[in-house]
């Protein structure tokens, strides 16, 4: 059974993984309107303002209101901003399972980011009743394979899917509780 928590805050050494709120949306912008940072993600870029907090307040707000979510902001402390999110999606409390989704403003790839805030989020939630997380990536994104890798996550196999009007072959992890 899985603890009813919503996105409770994290702190590591260089991050703080909160909600998000309005004053982040030039720097949701910048990550949601990049278009090599949302190449292998199911949605075209946004383009404006109005786009993103469209967003926020339609996808990303109401998972708040929720019993069990976590929708986390990735904010960089020493730059002060939102560099990126974390969410657990596709929650199934009898499973006691949840995917595992990111991405990060591409001037922060290859520095740790990613990978410190997932691990933060996995200790967090395994406390929480989960007993396993898979995440996939496609197979022209391999930076994104090593974060599962570092993160504990093992390969289970590939699969085809389209979303959104994109063809994808996807590598699926997991990492069991």
């Amino acid at each position: 059974m899985l603890k009813n928590i919503n996105t409770p805050e994290i702190e590591t050494e260089r991050l703080t993984l909160r909600k998000f709120e309005d004053k982040d949306l030039s720097d949701m912008l910048k990550i949601y309107g990049d278009k090599e940072v949302n190449t292998f993600l199911p949605w075209d870029t946004f383009k404006s303002l109005s786009e993103t907090k469209e967003y926020l307040y339609n996808k990303i707000y109401p998972e708040y209101d929720k019993q069990i979510a976590y929708c986390y902001a990735i904010e960089y402390k020493i730059k002060n901003k939102v560099v990126g999110y974390v969410v657990i999606h596709n929650i199934d409390e009898e499973k006691c399972c949840g995917e595992l989704g990111y991405a990060l403003a591409k001037e922060y790839w290859n520095k740790g980011i990613m990978t410190e805030a997932c691990k933060a989020v996995l200790s967090c939630i395994k406390d929480y009743g989960f007993k396993y997380i898979t995440a996939n990536h496609d197979v022209n994104n391999p930076a994104s394979g090593e974060v599962m890798k570092k993160i504990g996550m093992k390969y289970k196999y590939s699969y085809d899917e389209q979303l959104e009007l994109k063809d994808f072959k996807f590598n699926l992890y997991q990492v069991d509780f």
